[in-house]
């Protein structure tokens, strides 16, 4: 239950920062708190207590299947924090400029870019 409500938590705190920041910077944290929420309700939905890991020692099938925890959640999860790693990386390269042409990061700030 805890595990549910900390995810939530998360997505709520990097919702808030995406939606009503002005800082650039502080939105793309709010993306990372809100991409790592749902990581943790992933990775809570996969729990089992008690598992074991979905290693075949035997060919008992579904004694294994009762007992051991879901590898899926964790695939995806670890999928997407290397995915998340590279746009967040990719993000902050962008506003590097950003701030050095227009010395602010604030989106109202900013005027309107033409190319």
């Amino acid at each position: 239950m805890i595990p549910y409500i900390a995810a939530m938590a998360l997505v709520i705190i990097g919702f808030y920062a995406l939606l009503l920041k002005d800082n650039i910077l502080k939105k793309i944290t709010g993306l990372a708190l809100f991409s790592n929420g749902i990581h943790l309700f992933l990775l809570s939905l996969g729990y089992r207590a008690g598992g074991v890991p979905p290693i075949m020692q035997d060919l008992n099938f579904t004694r294994l299947a009762s007992l051991a925890v879901d590898p899926l959640p964790q695939a995806l999860v670890l999928t997407s924090i290397v995915i998340n790693l590279s746009v967040t990386a990719l993000a902050v390269s962008i506003i590097i400029p950003l701030y050095r042409k227009f010395k602010t990061l604030s989106v109202r700030k900013i005027p309107e870019m033409r190319g």
